[in-house]
């Protein structure tokens, strides 16, 4: 299994209105992206970030599924533009040595055959973890 994270802090002017629209919106991809078994979006509370999720997923196919889905690009075109801080992290319990690559290839492929979310991702204040750009030699 893997389990994909993200932590993030909004940027000053986002409205509460579009905060709950990127909200929902990543609830919806838990609710509709088949690959996803199981999630969690809410407060992040113990760390420098405001908001988080967790999405299960079981493996590296149902995490390009979960990547390319509209539920999920929906998020990132109505999300990442408030996003003035973004992390991205995934635990596994794979004992495969190389999936940190096989990950960040993927994230690498959608970036590569989607420039609107690479710009989107590219446009953020501050963007570290497994799907930043520019990680695993890229």
């Amino acid at each position: 299994m893997i389990y994909h994270g993200n932590r993030f802090t909004l940027k000053p002017d986002a409205s509460a209105e579009q905060i709950e629209v990127a909200l929902e919106s990543l609830r919806n991809q838990g609710r509709v992206i088949p690959s996803v078994k199981s999630f969690v979006v809410g407060r992040d509370h113990g760390g420098e970030y405001e908001w988080g999720a967790t999405f299960v997923l079981e493996d590296l196919d149902g995490y390009w599924e979960y990547l390319i889905h509209p539920a999920h690009l929906n998020t990132d075109r109505v999300g990442l533009p408030l996003v003035d801080k973004f992390m991205s992290f995934d635990i596994t319990d794979d004992l495969d040595p190389d999936l940190g690559a096989k990950i960040a290839e993927l994230h690498k492929r959608r970036y590569d055959t989607m420039p609107d979310i690479n710009k989107l991702v590219s446009d953020l204040g501050e963007y570290s973890g497994s799907a930043a750009p520019g990680k695993h030699g890229e």
